[in-house]
Protein backbone atom coordinates (compact mmCIF):
# COMPACT_ATOMS: atom_id res chain seq x y z
CA UNK A 1 0.00 0.00 0.00
CA UNK A 2 1.60 2.88 -0.92
CA UNK A 3 0.52 6.74 1.12
CA UNK A 4 -1.19 7.98 -1.64
CA UNK A 5 -3.69 5.02 -1.04
CA UNK A 6 -3.40 5.20 2.76
CA UNK A 7 -4.81 8.88 2.36
CA UNK A 8 -7.79 7.36 0.96
CA UNK A 9 -8.00 5.25 3.55
CA UNK A 10 -8.17 8.38 5.70
CA UNK A 11 -11.18 10.10 3.99
CA UNK A 12 -9.51 11.20 1.26
CA UNK A 13 -10.36 15.03 0.35
CA UNK A 14 -12.27 15.22 3.69
CA UNK A 15 -13.35 17.79 6.33
CA UNK A 16 -9.77 17.38 7.38
CA UNK A 17 -8.51 18.45 4.00
CA UNK A 18 -10.75 21.27 3.50
CA UNK A 19 -9.94 22.89 6.92
CA UNK A 20 -6.54 22.09 6.67
CA UNK A 21 -5.89 24.25 3.48
CA UNK A 22 -7.95 26.85 4.86
CA UNK A 23 -6.10 27.49 7.27
CA UNK A 24 -2.56 27.31 5.50
CA UNK A 25 -3.71 29.40 2.74
CA UNK A 26 -4.55 32.49 5.05
CA UNK A 27 -0.52 33.33 5.64
CA UNK A 28 0.03 32.97 1.73
CA UNK A 29 -2.77 35.25 1.47
CA UNK A 30 -0.68 38.63 3.02
CA UNK A 31 2.11 37.16 1.01
CA UNK A 32 1.59 39.89 -1.95
CA UNK A 33 1.10 42.48 0.76
CA UNK A 34 4.86 41.97 1.53
CA UNK A 35 6.48 40.87 -1.84
CA UNK A 36 5.09 44.02 -3.43
CA UNK A 37 4.67 46.24 -0.51
CA UNK A 38 7.50 48.74 -2.08
CA UNK A 39 5.03 49.98 -4.53
CA UNK A 40 3.18 51.91 -1.91
CA UNK A 41 5.85 52.16 1.01
CA UNK A 42 8.42 53.06 -0.97
CA UNK A 43 6.57 55.05 -3.90
CA UNK A 44 7.99 58.17 -5.17
CA UNK A 45 6.34 61.54 -5.34
CA UNK A 46 6.47 64.66 -7.33
CA UNK A 47 8.89 66.57 -5.63
CA UNK A 48 11.56 69.70 -6.15
CA UNK A 49 14.26 71.69 -4.37
CA UNK A 50 12.85 73.07 -0.69
CA UNK A 51 11.69 76.49 -1.57
CA UNK A 52 9.57 78.81 -0.48
CA UNK A 53 6.27 78.50 -3.26
CA UNK A 54 6.23 82.36 -3.82
CA UNK A 55 10.22 82.33 -5.09
CA UNK A 56 9.59 78.94 -6.79
CA UNK A 57 9.36 80.44 -10.67
CA UNK A 58 12.98 81.90 -9.79
CA UNK A 59 14.05 79.38 -7.89
CA UNK A 60 14.20 76.04 -9.84
CA UNK A 61 14.21 75.32 -13.44
CA UNK A 62 11.53 73.30 -15.18
CA UNK A 63 11.51 70.20 -17.35
CA UNK A 64 10.66 69.63 -20.64
CA UNK A 65 7.22 68.74 -19.22
CA UNK A 66 7.01 72.28 -17.58
CA UNK A 67 7.37 70.80 -14.50
CA UNK A 68 9.82 72.01 -11.65
CA UNK A 69 12.92 69.94 -11.78
CA UNK A 70 13.09 67.36 -9.39
CA UNK A 71 17.09 67.77 -8.35
CA UNK A 72 18.59 71.06 -9.48
CA UNK A 73 17.82 74.61 -8.47
CA UNK A 74 18.55 77.75 -9.51
CA UNK A 75 22.63 79.39 -7.94
CA UNK A 76 21.01 82.59 -8.01
CA UNK A 77 17.29 83.71 -8.31
CA UNK A 78 15.78 84.27 -11.72
CA UNK A 79 13.82 87.11 -11.20
CA UNK A 80 13.65 88.22 -15.04
CA UNK A 81 11.10 85.04 -15.19
CA UNK A 82 8.29 86.93 -13.59
CA UNK A 83 9.01 89.79 -15.74
CA UNK A 84 8.83 87.40 -19.13
CA UNK A 85 5.81 85.42 -18.92
CA UNK A 86 7.09 83.48 -22.06
CA UNK A 87 10.56 82.32 -20.74
CA UNK A 88 11.06 78.72 -21.74
CA UNK A 89 12.45 75.99 -20.77
CA UNK A 90 15.89 76.32 -22.51
CA UNK A 91 15.67 79.53 -21.15
CA UNK A 92 15.97 78.34 -17.84
CA UNK A 93 17.88 75.38 -18.61
CA UNK A 94 20.73 77.77 -19.92
CA UNK A 95 21.32 79.14 -16.55
CA UNK A 96 23.84 78.03 -13.86
CA UNK A 97 21.74 75.63 -12.07
CA UNK A 98 23.03 73.06 -9.01
CA UNK A 99 22.13 69.89 -6.79
CA UNK A 100 18.71 70.41 -3.98
CA UNK A 101 20.94 71.94 -1.13
CA UNK A 102 18.03 72.47 1.75
CA UNK A 103 16.11 68.98 1.06
CA UNK A 104 12.77 68.72 -1.04
CA UNK A 105 9.16 69.29 -1.28
CA UNK A 106 6.76 66.42 -1.74
CA UNK A 107 3.23 66.28 -2.92
CA UNK A 108 1.53 64.46 -0.27
CA UNK A 109 -1.94 64.64 -1.97
CA UNK A 110 -1.31 61.06 -2.78
CA UNK A 111 1.13 59.58 -0.21
CA UNK A 112 1.03 61.24 3.35
CA UNK A 113 4.61 59.23 4.20
CA UNK A 114 6.85 57.11 2.19
CA UNK A 115 10.47 55.84 2.94
CA UNK A 116 11.24 58.20 -0.02
CA UNK A 117 9.84 61.31 1.36
CA UNK A 118 11.03 59.77 5.22
CA UNK A 119 14.92 59.08 4.47
CA UNK A 120 15.15 61.85 1.29
CA UNK A 121 15.70 58.40 -1.50
CA UNK A 122 15.61 60.71 -4.62
CA UNK A 123 18.21 62.73 -7.15
CA UNK A 124 21.57 60.71 -6.08
CA UNK A 125 19.90 58.62 -3.72
CA UNK A 126 17.52 57.28 -5.54
CA UNK A 127 19.00 54.20 -6.43
CA UNK A 128 18.58 53.06 -2.56
CA UNK A 129 14.78 52.03 -3.50
CA UNK A 130 15.61 49.84 -5.68
CA UNK A 131 18.58 48.39 -2.77
CA UNK A 132 15.84 48.51 -0.65
CA UNK A 133 13.71 45.96 -2.85
CA UNK A 134 17.21 43.53 -3.51
CA UNK A 135 17.50 43.76 0.08
CA UNK A 136 14.65 42.01 1.00
CA UNK A 137 14.10 39.71 -2.18
CA UNK A 138 17.81 38.69 -0.72
CA UNK A 139 16.13 37.34 2.21
CA UNK A 140 13.79 35.33 0.83
CA UNK A 141 16.66 34.15 -1.38
CA UNK A 142 18.31 33.74 2.04
CA UNK A 143 15.31 31.76 3.57
CA UNK A 144 14.51 29.68 1.05
CA UNK A 145 18.28 27.61 1.10
CA UNK A 146 17.90 27.71 5.21
CA UNK A 147 14.60 26.67 5.95
CA UNK A 148 14.09 24.61 2.99
CA UNK A 149 16.70 22.21 4.27
CA UNK A 150 15.68 22.44 7.61
CA UNK A 151 12.28 22.00 7.42
CA UNK A 152 13.39 18.19 5.60
CA UNK A 153 15.36 17.59 9.07
CA UNK A 154 12.99 19.04 11.56
CA UNK A 155 9.32 18.94 10.14
CA UNK A 156 7.57 21.10 8.64
CA UNK A 157 4.94 22.42 11.03
CA UNK A 158 7.87 23.46 13.86
CA UNK A 159 9.17 25.64 10.87
CA UNK A 160 6.16 27.06 10.00
CA UNK A 161 5.80 27.87 13.58
CA UNK A 162 9.17 29.84 13.38
CA UNK A 163 8.91 31.26 10.34
CA UNK A 164 5.12 32.81 11.43
CA UNK A 165 7.03 34.19 14.42
CA UNK A 166 9.98 35.47 12.62
CA UNK A 167 7.90 37.12 10.28
CA UNK A 168 5.21 39.06 13.15
CA UNK A 169 7.98 40.22 14.68
CA UNK A 170 10.34 41.07 12.31
CA UNK A 171 8.08 42.79 9.55
CA UNK A 172 6.25 44.87 13.02
CA UNK A 173 9.73 45.87 13.88
CA UNK A 174 10.25 47.67 10.32
CA UNK A 175 7.39 49.75 10.87
CA UNK A 176 9.37 51.32 13.83
CA UNK A 177 12.57 51.79 12.05
CA UNK A 178 14.67 55.01 12.90
CA UNK A 179 16.68 54.77 9.72
CA UNK A 180 17.03 53.52 6.06
CA UNK A 181 19.80 50.72 7.03
CA UNK A 182 18.09 49.60 10.42
CA UNK A 183 14.42 49.01 8.11
CA UNK A 184 16.53 47.27 5.57
CA UNK A 185 18.06 44.57 8.30
CA UNK A 186 14.25 44.02 9.18
CA UNK A 187 12.92 43.94 5.69
CA UNK A 188 15.80 41.20 5.36
CA UNK A 189 14.96 38.80 7.92
CA UNK A 190 11.20 39.44 7.30
CA UNK A 191 12.13 38.02 3.60
CA UNK A 192 13.52 35.00 4.88
CA UNK A 193 10.51 34.30 7.26
CA UNK A 194 8.26 34.32 4.14
CA UNK A 195 10.19 31.72 2.34
CA UNK A 196 9.84 29.61 5.29
CA UNK A 197 6.28 30.09 5.71
CA UNK A 198 5.65 29.52 2.03
CA UNK A 199 7.57 26.18 1.64
CA UNK A 200 6.02 25.05 4.43
CA UNK A 201 2.26 26.12 3.62
CA UNK A 202 2.86 24.65 0.36
CA UNK A 203 4.31 21.00 1.24
CA UNK A 204 1.61 20.65 3.95
CA UNK A 205 -1.09 21.35 1.48
CA UNK A 206 0.80 18.91 -0.94
CA UNK A 207 1.30 15.93 1.47
CA UNK A 208 -1.73 16.15 3.17
CA UNK A 209 -3.84 16.15 -0.53
CA UNK A 210 -4.75 13.07 -2.96
CA UNK A 211 -3.24 12.82 -6.31
CA UNK A 212 -6.43 13.77 -8.00
CA UNK A 213 -7.40 17.19 -5.58
CA UNK A 214 -3.54 18.45 -5.82
CA UNK A 215 -4.48 20.54 -9.03
CA UNK A 216 -7.57 21.68 -7.08
CA UNK A 217 -5.64 22.44 -3.87
CA UNK A 218 -3.00 24.54 -6.22
CA UNK A 219 -5.45 26.76 -7.56
CA UNK A 220 -6.83 27.53 -3.84
CA UNK A 221 -2.98 28.56 -2.72
CA UNK A 222 -2.62 30.45 -5.80
CA UNK A 223 -6.01 32.07 -5.90
CA UNK A 224 -5.44 33.21 -2.11
CA UNK A 225 -2.25 35.08 -3.04
CA UNK A 226 -4.22 36.72 -6.17
CA UNK A 227 -7.17 37.99 -3.72
CA UNK A 228 -3.76 39.23 -1.82
CA UNK A 229 -2.94 41.75 -4.38
CA UNK A 230 -6.55 43.40 -4.16
CA UNK A 231 -6.48 43.59 -0.35
CA UNK A 232 -2.81 45.66 -0.44
CA UNK A 233 -4.17 47.68 -2.64
CA UNK A 234 -7.72 48.43 -0.06
CA UNK A 235 -5.54 48.68 2.70
CA UNK A 236 -2.82 50.81 1.16
CA UNK A 237 -5.48 52.97 -0.65
CA UNK A 238 -6.76 53.37 3.18
CA UNK A 239 -3.80 53.57 5.07
CA UNK A 240 -1.17 56.14 2.81
CA UNK A 241 0.94 56.31 5.72
CA UNK A 242 4.03 53.98 4.93
CA UNK A 243 4.31 53.30 8.89
CA UNK A 244 1.00 52.31 9.67
CA UNK A 245 0.70 50.55 6.70
CA UNK A 246 3.66 48.15 7.34
CA UNK A 247 2.39 47.25 10.48
CA UNK A 248 -1.33 46.41 8.81
CA UNK A 249 -0.11 43.84 7.10
CA UNK A 250 2.28 42.50 9.56
CA UNK A 251 0.36 42.26 12.71
CA UNK A 252 -1.91 39.40 11.25
CA UNK A 253 0.89 37.29 11.48
CA UNK A 254 1.23 36.85 15.10
CA UNK A 255 -2.98 35.09 14.79
CA UNK A 256 -1.11 32.78 12.23
CA UNK A 257 1.74 32.21 14.63
CA UNK A 258 -0.98 31.27 17.65
CA UNK A 259 -3.30 28.89 15.47
CA UNK A 260 -0.26 27.10 13.49
CA UNK A 261 -0.01 25.04 17.01
CA UNK A 262 -2.90 23.57 16.01
CA UNK A 263 -1.36 22.38 12.15
CA UNK A 264 -1.11 18.91 11.78
CA UNK A 265 2.49 17.73 10.59
CA UNK A 266 2.68 15.64 7.47
CA UNK A 267 2.96 12.00 8.47
CA UNK A 268 4.54 11.54 5.27
CA UNK A 269 7.39 13.52 6.52
CA UNK A 270 7.10 11.56 9.86
CA UNK A 271 7.07 8.34 7.87
CA UNK A 272 10.19 8.85 5.96
CA UNK A 273 11.96 10.61 9.32
CA UNK A 274 11.28 7.00 10.58
CA UNK A 275 8.37 8.50 13.17
CA UNK A 276 5.66 5.93 12.86
CA UNK A 277 4.10 6.46 15.78
CA UNK A 278 3.65 9.80 15.74
CA UNK A 279 2.52 9.49 12.04
CA UNK A 280 0.23 6.89 13.29
CA UNK A 281 -1.50 9.29 15.44
CA UNK A 282 -1.86 11.87 12.77
CA UNK A 283 -3.54 9.54 10.26
CA UNK A 284 -5.81 8.16 12.65
CA UNK A 285 -6.43 11.78 13.80
CA UNK A 286 -7.42 12.74 10.34
CA UNK A 287 -9.68 9.30 10.10
CA UNK A 288 -11.79 10.60 12.96
CA UNK A 289 -12.10 13.85 11.45
CA UNK A 290 -12.79 12.83 8.25
CA UNK A 291 -15.82 10.22 10.10
CA UNK A 292 -13.92 7.11 8.80
CA UNK A 293 -14.09 4.02 10.65
CA UNK A 294 -11.16 2.14 9.22
CA UNK A 295 -8.96 4.05 11.95
CA UNK A 296 -8.73 1.28 13.73
CA UNK A 297 -7.07 -1.19 10.77
CA UNK A 298 -3.90 1.51 10.89
CA UNK A 299 -1.11 0.14 12.93
CA UNK A 300 2.34 0.90 13.27
CA UNK A 301 3.01 -2.88 11.76
CA UNK A 302 0.59 -1.81 9.15
CA UNK A 303 2.09 1.33 7.97
CA UNK A 304 5.70 -0.39 8.69
CA UNK A 305 4.89 -2.94 6.07
CA UNK A 306 2.98 -0.75 4.01
CA UNK A 307 5.70 1.96 3.63
CA UNK A 308 8.76 -0.23 4.01
CA UNK A 309 10.66 1.53 0.87
CA UNK A 310 10.23 4.91 2.80
CA UNK A 311 11.37 3.81 5.77
CA UNK A 312 14.45 2.59 4.63
CA UNK A 313 14.95 5.59 2.84
CA UNK A 314 16.01 6.72 6.41
CA UNK A 315 19.01 5.11 6.39
CA UNK A 316 20.84 7.25 3.78
CA UNK A 317 21.79 10.52 4.79
CA UNK A 318 20.04 13.07 2.13
CA UNK A 319 21.50 16.26 0.66
CA UNK A 320 21.63 19.30 -1.20
CA UNK A 321 23.93 17.32 -2.96
CA UNK A 322 20.69 14.31 -4.13
CA UNK A 323 19.62 17.23 -6.24
CA UNK A 324 22.54 16.74 -8.88
CA UNK A 325 23.79 13.12 -7.97
CA UNK A 326 21.44 10.93 -10.07
CA UNK A 327 20.68 11.64 -13.26
CA UNK A 328 16.70 11.91 -13.48
CA UNK A 329 16.97 14.39 -10.31
CA UNK A 330 19.82 16.54 -12.16
CA UNK A 331 17.75 16.52 -15.29
CA UNK A 332 14.77 18.10 -13.33
CA UNK A 333 16.93 20.18 -11.05
CA UNK A 334 18.42 22.42 -14.26
CA UNK A 335 15.27 22.71 -15.86
CA UNK A 336 13.84 23.97 -12.35
CA UNK A 337 16.56 26.45 -12.40
CA UNK A 338 15.25 28.06 -15.55
CA UNK A 339 11.29 28.04 -15.14
CA UNK A 340 11.63 29.42 -11.93
CA UNK A 341 14.42 32.26 -12.21
CA UNK A 342 12.82 33.50 -15.22
CA UNK A 343 9.06 33.45 -13.76
CA UNK A 344 10.29 35.52 -10.83
CA UNK A 345 12.86 37.64 -12.89
CA UNK A 346 9.95 39.01 -15.44
CA UNK A 347 6.86 38.59 -13.06
CA UNK A 348 8.84 41.59 -10.51
CA UNK A 349 10.05 43.19 -13.35
CA UNK A 350 6.68 43.72 -14.28
CA UNK A 351 4.91 43.98 -10.74
CA UNK A 352 7.23 46.66 -9.62
CA UNK A 353 7.19 48.73 -12.41
CA UNK A 354 3.52 50.63 -11.16
CA UNK A 355 4.18 53.89 -11.15
CA UNK A 356 5.70 54.14 -15.03
CA UNK A 357 1.72 53.45 -16.20
CA UNK A 358 0.85 56.87 -15.59
CA UNK A 359 -2.52 56.02 -13.81
CA UNK A 360 -3.54 55.82 -10.36
CA UNK A 361 -1.00 53.33 -8.75
CA UNK A 362 -4.55 52.06 -7.20
CA UNK A 363 -6.10 50.92 -9.99
CA UNK A 364 -2.64 49.53 -11.75
CA UNK A 365 -2.60 47.13 -8.70
CA UNK A 366 -6.38 45.88 -9.02
CA UNK A 367 -5.87 45.14 -12.15
CA UNK A 368 -2.76 43.58 -12.12
CA UNK A 369 -4.61 40.98 -9.19
CA UNK A 370 -7.52 41.12 -11.41
CA UNK A 371 -6.00 39.09 -14.29
CA UNK A 372 -4.48 36.50 -12.18
CA UNK A 373 -8.15 35.15 -11.51
CA UNK A 374 -8.90 34.38 -14.99
CA UNK A 375 -5.33 33.54 -15.96
CA UNK A 376 -5.28 30.40 -12.86
CA UNK A 377 -8.66 29.59 -14.03
CA UNK A 378 -7.23 28.68 -17.69
CA UNK A 379 -4.35 27.42 -16.13
CA UNK A 380 -6.04 25.09 -13.66
CA UNK A 381 -8.13 23.47 -16.39
CA UNK A 382 -4.94 22.71 -18.19
CA UNK A 383 -2.90 21.61 -15.68
CA UNK A 384 -6.09 19.03 -14.55
CA UNK A 385 -7.09 17.91 -17.98
CA UNK A 386 -4.02 18.18 -20.20
CA UNK A 387 -1.15 18.34 -18.11
CA UNK A 388 1.46 20.05 -15.77
CA UNK A 389 4.49 20.42 -19.00
CA UNK A 390 1.80 22.09 -21.03
CA UNK A 391 0.82 24.20 -18.67
CA UNK A 392 4.06 25.56 -17.75
CA UNK A 393 6.12 26.09 -21.05
CA UNK A 394 2.62 27.44 -22.29
CA UNK A 395 2.36 29.94 -19.56
CA UNK A 396 6.06 30.79 -19.76
CA UNK A 397 6.08 31.15 -23.74
CA UNK A 398 3.19 33.57 -23.55
CA UNK A 399 4.45 35.37 -21.26
CA UNK A 400 7.70 36.05 -22.75
CA UNK A 401 5.84 37.20 -26.24
CA UNK A 402 3.95 39.31 -24.79
CA UNK A 403 6.52 41.43 -23.27
CA UNK A 404 8.44 41.50 -26.44
CA UNK A 405 5.32 42.81 -28.30
CA UNK A 406 5.80 46.16 -25.84
CA UNK A 407 8.83 46.58 -27.67
CA UNK A 408 7.42 47.18 -30.97
CA UNK A 409 4.27 49.35 -29.45
CA UNK A 410 4.60 52.98 -29.28
CA UNK A 411 4.94 54.69 -25.97
CA UNK A 412 1.69 57.17 -26.67
CA UNK A 413 -0.51 54.08 -26.82
CA UNK A 414 -0.15 53.73 -23.29
CA UNK A 415 -3.50 51.54 -23.36
CA UNK A 416 -2.27 48.65 -25.85
CA UNK A 417 1.25 49.04 -23.28
CA UNK A 418 -0.84 48.61 -20.40
CA UNK A 419 -2.69 45.51 -22.29
CA UNK A 420 0.22 43.81 -23.32
CA UNK A 421 1.79 43.99 -19.87
CA UNK A 422 -1.27 42.89 -17.64
CA UNK A 423 -1.48 39.52 -20.06
CA UNK A 424 2.09 39.18 -19.44
CA UNK A 425 2.06 39.34 -15.97
CA UNK A 426 -1.49 37.08 -15.93
CA UNK A 427 0.67 34.05 -18.18
CA UNK A 428 3.27 34.60 -15.12
CA UNK A 429 0.74 34.40 -12.73
CA UNK A 430 -0.14 31.11 -13.79
CA UNK A 431 3.17 29.94 -14.50
CA UNK A 432 4.12 30.97 -10.57
CA UNK A 433 1.08 28.90 -9.68
CA UNK A 434 2.01 25.58 -11.86
CA UNK A 435 5.91 26.02 -10.83
CA UNK A 436 5.01 25.12 -7.15
CA UNK A 437 2.68 22.21 -7.79
CA UNK A 438 5.03 20.69 -10.30
CA UNK A 439 8.09 21.03 -8.39
CA UNK A 440 6.28 19.62 -5.06
CA UNK A 441 5.34 16.84 -7.20
CA UNK A 442 8.82 16.12 -9.35
CA UNK A 443 11.03 15.99 -6.37
CA UNK A 444 10.76 13.30 -3.74
CA UNK A 445 9.40 13.53 -0.37
CA UNK A 446 13.00 13.41 1.42
CA UNK A 447 14.98 15.71 -0.70
CA UNK A 448 11.51 17.78 -1.73
CA UNK A 449 11.54 20.67 0.73
CA UNK A 450 15.59 20.56 0.03
CA UNK A 451 14.69 20.67 -3.89
CA UNK A 452 12.03 23.31 -3.10
CA UNK A 453 14.19 25.41 -1.29
CA UNK A 454 16.60 25.33 -4.42
CA UNK A 455 14.21 26.85 -7.25
CA UNK A 456 13.07 29.07 -4.72
CA UNK A 457 16.63 30.53 -3.98
CA UNK A 458 16.97 30.76 -8.31
CA UNK A 459 13.64 32.37 -8.31
CA UNK A 460 14.47 34.90 -5.44
CA UNK A 461 17.90 35.85 -7.62
CA UNK A 462 15.51 36.35 -10.82
CA UNK A 463 13.75 38.83 -7.59
CA UNK A 464 16.93 40.42 -7.10
CA UNK A 465 18.73 40.89 -10.64
CA UNK A 466 14.87 41.71 -11.82
CA UNK A 467 14.96 45.79 -10.63
CA UNK A 468 18.55 45.86 -11.74
CA UNK A 469 17.89 45.20 -15.11
CA UNK A 470 16.30 48.19 -15.79
CA UNK A 471 18.97 50.49 -15.26
CA UNK A 472 20.32 48.75 -18.71
CA UNK A 473 17.61 51.30 -20.31
CA UNK A 474 20.40 54.15 -20.03
CA UNK A 475 22.41 51.96 -22.95
CA UNK A 476 19.01 51.02 -24.87
CA UNK A 477 15.63 51.74 -24.14
CA UNK A 478 13.98 49.13 -25.03
CA UNK A 479 17.08 46.61 -23.84
CA UNK A 480 15.29 45.78 -20.27
CA UNK A 481 11.86 44.47 -22.42
CA UNK A 482 14.07 42.69 -24.46
CA UNK A 483 15.52 40.68 -21.51
CA UNK A 484 12.52 39.93 -19.51
CA UNK A 485 11.07 38.41 -22.60
CA UNK A 486 13.39 36.16 -23.57
CA UNK A 487 14.25 34.93 -20.46
CA UNK A 488 10.68 33.39 -19.80
CA UNK A 489 10.90 31.91 -23.65
CA UNK A 490 13.80 30.03 -23.36
CA UNK A 491 12.56 28.88 -19.71
CA UNK A 492 9.52 27.79 -21.85
CA UNK A 493 11.31 25.47 -24.08
CA UNK A 494 13.47 24.03 -21.57
CA UNK A 495 10.40 22.39 -19.42
CA UNK A 496 10.07 20.43 -22.81
CA UNK A 497 12.38 17.84 -21.03
CA UNK A 498 10.70 17.62 -17.70
CA UNK A 499 8.38 14.36 -16.91
CA UNK A 500 4.89 14.76 -17.04
CA UNK A 501 3.21 14.36 -13.56
CA UNK A 502 -0.37 14.44 -14.17
CA UNK A 503 -2.18 11.67 -12.03
CA UNK A 504 1.21 10.26 -11.19
CA UNK A 505 1.36 9.82 -7.18
CA UNK A 506 3.72 11.36 -4.97
CA UNK A 507 7.41 10.09 -5.32
CA UNK A 508 8.94 9.30 -2.30
CA UNK A 509 12.54 8.05 -2.63
CA UNK A 510 15.18 9.08 -5.36
CA UNK A 511 14.75 5.22 -6.55
CA UNK A 512 11.40 6.26 -7.18
CA UNK A 513 11.99 9.41 -9.30
CA UNK A 514 14.73 7.16 -11.21
CA UNK A 515 12.16 4.42 -11.96
CA UNK A 516 9.51 6.98 -13.13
Amino acid sequence: MTFAELLEQVGSMGHFQIIHVMLLVLPILLMASHNILQNFTAATPRHHCHIAVELLRVSIPMDVNQQPEKCLRFISPQWQFLLDANATTTNGSEMDTEPCQDGWIYDRSVFTSTIITEWDLVCHSRTLKQLAQSIYMAGVLVGAMVFGSLSDKFGRKSLLIWSCLQMAITSSCAAFSPNFTTYCVFRFLTGMALSGINLNCMSLSVEWTPTKHRAAVSMVTGYSYSIGQFILAGVAYAIPNWRWLQLAVSVPYFIFFFYSWWVTESARWLATAGKLNQALQELQKVARINGRKEDDKLSVEALRASLQKEISSVKSIHTAADLVRTPSIRRISCCLCFVWFSTSFAYYGLAMDLQNFGVSIYLIQVIYGAVDIPAKLIGFFVISFIGRRVTQASALILAGLAILSNIFVPQDLQTLRTLLAVFGKGCLAASFNCAFLYAGELYPTVIRQTGMGFVNTLARVGGIVAPLVRMTSEYLPSLPLIIYGVAPIVSGITTCFLPETRNMPLPDTIEDVERQ
